[in-house]
């Protein structure tokens, strides 16, 4: 199998997996005993949260909470930070933010979306105007999803500012965490990641945030993490996404520069009368966004699959909507029939040569099929 779906989920790293054995096997204590052990733990858990937090962000300024997931990392800085005035966000958010603005909608905080521009990163200005005085939260997501396509969430959070130094400005970045090259600014109040985008667990995510914030829980217990997230830590979990931090960051240019690489062999490589590059020329370096003409994506990763490569048509998570059509897609200017025939390539460190010319060979003999049958 060669597995092309990585911005859904990844491998967990076997290195990372080895090493957090421990944690299972002997120091299984729960973080919060009074024994000896348990307080142990605890340090130890302080440690990890120090190590992932310094990757990108002063600890001087920020904190780190650890959660279950992106998702629940976004939904703890909106339902924190959007209660009142207007929260201000873009089109091509995920789902995670979406969902829950839209719920904030229902709840009486007015909900503003900034439309995209033509490869799918936020129209800046269209944002800074959606800004007045009554702005609680702005949540502008750093690598889509979807596309691949870079938000330069430090600027827009500066100037996002200059319209209205109180607001808080979010940014999802579990799809950038790891991958590309970047510091959390002052300007910047929150960021979300996830541990499973890079070789980490599923189940396991953080929320960044400057530590002046007051943080109210959600979820609500035993007051782990300060009081700020109830339920005992998945220290395995934990220590997984710490390991795995260690050495993303170690490798990030290596790995960039080698994708980068990867994704230009693939659109070489792939039939022009075919497929066409949505992802815009400076998008990260994991994710390859392309419309395959005449080939409903859907069908055309089955047909990959049965193959031997699975690839993904979009987000992951928004498998289960009842809307056929990618929103991102559309709110980038994309007709439908475009948006009908989009695939997503996403690339891992593991990812090898060998596997993207195996898998351009795969994709342009599976198009060719399904093209010809619609003739």
């Amino acid at each position: 199998m060669i597995y092309m779906d990585n911005a859904a989920t990844t491998r967990p790293d076997p290195d990372a997996l080895r090493r957090a054995e421990i944690y299972l096997t002997e120091k299984y204590f729960n973080p919060s005993g009074l024994y000896r052990e348990g307080f142990e733990l605890n340090k130890e858990l302080d440690s990890a949260r120090k190590n992932i937090l310094s990757c990108i962000a002063d600890e001087e300024i920020f904190d780190l909470i650890f959660t279950s997931c992106g998702t629940e990392s976004d939904n703890t800085a909106v339902f924190n930070f959007g209660r009142r005035g207007n929260i201000v966000t873009t089109a091509g958010e995920h789902s995670a933010i979406i969902s829950t603005v839209n719920e904030q909608k229902n709840r009486g905080v007015e909900v503003r979306i900034a439309p995209l521009n033509g490869d799918s990163t936020v129209n800046i200005e269209a944002l800074l105007d959606l800004i007045d005085e009554k702005t609680s939260l702005v949540s502008v997501i750093h690598v889509n999803n979807e596309t691949g396509a870079i938000n330069d969430v430090n600027e827009i959070a500066r100037l996002a500012k200059e319209r209205n130094p109180r607001i808080i400005f979010h940014t999802d970045g579990v799809q950038s965490f790891g991958k590309i090259p970047f510091r959390m600014q002052k300007h910047i109040d929150l960021y979300s990641l996830s541990a499973h985008k890079i070789g980490g667990l599923k189940g396991i995510g953080a929320l960044i945030f400057k530590k002046k914030l007051l943080l109210r829980p959600f979820i609500f217990g035993g007051g782990q993490e300060k009081g700020r997230r109830s339920g005992t830590e998945n220290v395995f979990g934990i220590k997984t996404l710490e390991y795995a931090c260690e050495k993303k960051f170690k490798n990030l240019k290596a790995d960039g520069e080698r994708l980068v690489g990867y994704k230009d062999l693939m659109e070489r490589e792939l039939n022009p009368s075919i497929f066409r590059v949505i992802s815009p020329k400076n998008s990260s370096p994991y994710i390859l966004c392309l419309s395959a003409s005449k080939c409903r994506g859907e069908i055309l990763l089955h047909m990959a699959d049965d193959e031997g490569l699975v690839i993904g048509t979009g987000s992951a998570c928004s498998s289960n909507s009842k809307t056929r059509y990618s929103r991102v897609i559309l709110a980038s200017g994309y007709d439908e029939a475009t948006a009908d025939t989009v695939i997503r390539i996403s690339f891992s460190p593991e990812t090898t040569r060998e596997e993207v010319e195996e898998a351009v060979k795969i994709l342009n003999r599976s198009a060719k099929k399904l093209a010809d049958k619609m003739v």
